[in-house]
């Protein structure tokens, strides 16, 4: 890990304050006429997801940390652990449940995933935008009801529950956004 001074730390940046990740979410300089200037930061701990407001001075030096992304495969899950294959080395890492516990319920094994990395060890787990998954269990589709505001309830195939369009059936893929957990459309797949 680099050292730099607290001036130097940008929006977006990840630092090592007591031994902790914190990942900086927004900088304001505060130089109030002949006094010292002080920098405030607003920073999210990235194994807590507590968000906190640090007063600091911008000649101070902090540990800036260095994090690596690899693209990963779901493979199977483990106990109470989830194991993801290296895409390029072929290497395996286990998550713990508590970690991407809210998260799987996107995934199916063979989906690929972004995992972060400081120090080689994982922190954090990032899903695609999207994903395709089977619906295995709704009510019938009803005739001659339009799309208009009225969703009933669906299964899918990795056991999230969501709303969708009447014309859908079971057996069909549908596309569904993982930051909102809403039916996006029908697959192409």
């Amino acid at each position: 890990m680099a050292s730099i001074l607290y001036s130097d730390v940008r929006k977006g940046m990840v630092i090592v304050e007591d031994g902790q990740l914190q990942y900086v979410l927004n900088r304001d300089l505060k130089t109030p006429g002949n006094l010292p200037s002080k920098l405030w930061l607003t920073v999210k701990n990235l194994k807590t997801g507590f968000v906190n407001n640090v007063r600091v001075h911008p000649s101070d030096k902090v540990e800036q940390a260095f994090l690596e992304t690899r693209a990963m495969q779901y493979s199977y899950k483990d106990g109470e652990e989830y194991v993801f294959m290296d895409s390029e080395t072929y290497d395996q890492t286990s998550l713990r449940e508590d970690m991407v516990g809210d998260l799987m319920p996107y995934l199916k094994e063979g989906d690929s995933v972004k995992v972060t990395f400081h120090e080689e060890k994982a922190i954090s787990l990032e899903l695609p935008q999207t994903v395709n998954l089977t619906v295995i269990e709704t009510d019938p589709s009803l005739k001659g009801a339009t799309a208009a505001a009225q969703y009933k309830p669906a299964t899918l195939e990795t056991g999230l529950k969501i709303t969708v369009p009447p014309f859908i059936a079971k057996g069909e893929k549908v596309v569904v956004d993982t930051g909102t957990g809403k039916y996006l459309g029908r697959s192409k797949e």
